[in-house]
């Protein structure tokens, strides 16, 4: 039996000798105009910039919730949140007045779901998790991950400078910067396991709140003009496009560059509240209904795959990402509610497919419960207090500004109709009068 498993796994190292390996950026809480080329003229983000003049730029990019823990879910299993029903942020908000019960959601991913990191190791991956988990008491160990690094478990640190008070990450020398730590961390990982292919999943605390950073680095920002966000959110933005440099120069170093796909995106879009940053451009942002609170960057590079300085408009959403990575590395097809970006990848398309969101919470910042579809140019949201349905065309609206329900009943039939069977395909969890 001993020599039995040493030749299963050479076959299996051996197989995945010539895979490809990953590395997945998903930075907290980033708006869809944070970054350069996204449009912003404040935030600095030259490494993130030169990520997407040498691959493949989504205008139209989607996190698969308005809050962090449904999308970490589905980053991880191809699954939409509300198939799994985990729906909000691991453990909620509870809003005593409000008309409607949230239902019983499930507030932790199971250890016996499915997810690309187990997938992936077993192919024979290394596999790392580094930053900011929020999914499990069990953390990354129970999901697939051979290392975990600074899974607190928390929705946000204590402090962006050492000592971070995070038990599963030892302090560094007092005021080292949080980012730029969990980043080294990713090196470290990359370099040890350097001769067979791996899997990093950075999931960096950055740029939720609390607001901070290397002083340095703020001081300098408050000397700008200043039409997005606050200086210390600036900062933040600065650390994790330096830690997208640095990830991309220990790569060429070590001679992976070409062998290596990156992987860029957001869980939700950014904290408008408290005028952390401006969504210029989208309607409202994190916790919203509206394509504030759900549009992300996202941006690719596959080397003999993507095309460098290339670009889409053809929409992607989170649980596609896990699909890619499954097909990427030859994984046994699987059904995920995502769909392999492939096509995409490659200047190719793939048929157009409906996006969806279902959200049957209430948000500190104010949303309440709602599920939403977007189809071609037109998005339409259903909002349960009320029974009420908005329609937006897109294309023509992108701040969704004016709410065609009533000029183009037709359409938000339509819509509607597939909304309607969508959410009762994934078993989804509604609100229910009081």
């Amino acid at each position: 039996m001993r020599y039995l498993l040493a030749l299963l796994t050479f076959l299996s190292v051996s197989l995945a000798a010539d895979k490809p390996n990953f590395v997945v950026f998903l930075i907290d809480d980033l708006g869809a105009t944070d970054i350069g080329c996204y449009g912003s003229k404040f935030y600095e983000t030259p490494h993130i910039d030169q990520l997407a003049k040498d691959g493949l730029r989504f205008r139209t990019a989607y996190s698969a919730c308005t809050v962090c823990s449904p999308t970490r879910a589905a980053m991880l299993t191809g699954k939409y949140p509300a198939r799994l029903h985990i729906t909000d942020w691991i453990a909620g908000h509870v809003r005593p007045n409000a008309p409607l019960q949230i239902p019983d959601w499930v507030k932790a991913l199971p250890t016996d779901e499915w997810t690309v990191a187990s997938g992936l190791r077993g192919a024979g991956y290394a596999t790392c998790a580094i930053g900011k988990w929020h999914l499990s008491p069990g953390g990354p160990a129970a999901h697939g991950f051979d290392v975990a690094i600074a899974d607190n478990h928390k929705g946000q640190p204590d402090s962006y400078l050492s000592p971070y008070k995070n038990p599963n990450l030892p302090d560094g020398p007092v005021g080292e910067e949080l980012t730029e730590r969990c980043t080294s961390e990713a090196i470290k990982f990359i370099s040890t396991n350097a001769d067979k292919p791996f899997f990093v999943y950075l999931p960096h605390f950055a740029v939720h709140t609390p607001l901070g950073g290397k002083k340095e680095d703020i001081a300098r920002f408050a000397l700008k003009e200043n039409p997005q966000g606050k200086p210390a959110y600036a900062a933040m933005i600065k650390a994790v496009d330096d830690s997208v440099g640095r990830i991309r120069a220990e790569l060429e170093k070590l001679g992976l560059s070409e062998k290596t796909v990156l992987i860029f995106t957001g869980d939700n879009g950014g904290l408008e509240l408290g005028k952390v940053t401006d969504n210029l451009g989208v309607r409202a942002g994190k916790g919203s209904a509206y394509e504030g609170g759900v549009r992300v960057p996202l941006i690719v590079r596959w080397p003999g795959v993507t095309k460098a300085g290339t670009e889409t408009d053809i929409p992607a959403i989170t649980p596609d990402i896990p699909a890619t990575l499954a097909e990427a590395a030859g994984l046994e097809k699987r059904a995920f509610d995502g769909v392999s970006l492939m096509p995409v990848l490659g200047g190719g398309k793939f048929a157009e497919r409906p996006l969806f969101w279902h959200y049957p919470h209430y948000h500190p910042g104010g949303a309440t419960p709602y599920s939403a579809i977007r189809e071609g140019d037109f998005r339409l949201v259903h909002f349960y207090e009320d029974e009420r349905d908005e329609v937006y065309n897109l294309a023509s609206d992108p701040e969704e500004k004016e709410d065609l329900a009533t000029k183009n009943v037709g359409k938000a039939k339509d819509l509607r109709a597939k909304l309607d069977r969508w959410l009762k395909e994934t078993g989804a969890q509604f609100p229910t009068r009081k």
